[in-house]
């Protein structure tokens, strides 16, 4: 059971960035692509705003792809707790914690999520798993 909840996770949490990759990347589900997230990122300190959105874009989609297939885990929570670490000190941290103000609670948990299943392993319906 712990590898069905270890699979479950990952594909939540790594589709789930995989579409705020292509959010920022291409415009996809609601989003606004480079430029228009780089507008943003720009109104709140973040520069140059099309080259941050692409690479946030980037870490998010490579991110939840290989969290997603168990591949390369630890490597896949790397990218993914760094957006969120870059999104709560930039964003959300001055906000307090509980999103209901805007804050960083959400953003956490993906990190902590993140970080968790690098540490206990992507389980045995990963490709990791595969490639040991």
């Amino acid at each position: 059971m712990l590898a069905l909840g270890l699979l479950l996770v990952r594909l939540v949490v790594g589709l789930l960035f995989i579409g705020h990759g292509a959010q920022k990347l291409f415009g996809w589900f609601g989003g606004y692509g480079p430029k228009g997230t780089g507008g943003w990122m720009e109104s709140v300190g973040i520069k140059p705003g099309v080259v941050m959105a692409v690479l946030a874009g980037l870490m998010e989609l490579l991110g939840g792809v290989l969290f997603a297939a168990g591949l390369l885990t630890p490597l896949a929570a790397v990218l993914i707790a760094a957006t969120m670490v870059g999104a709560i000190v930039k964003v959300h941290g001055p906000n307090g914690l509980w999103s209901t103000a805007n804050g960083y609670e959400y953003q956490l948990v993906l990190l902590v999520v993140a970080i968790g299943v690098a540490l206990t392993g992507a389980g045995a319906y990963s490709l990791d798993a595969l490639i040991k």
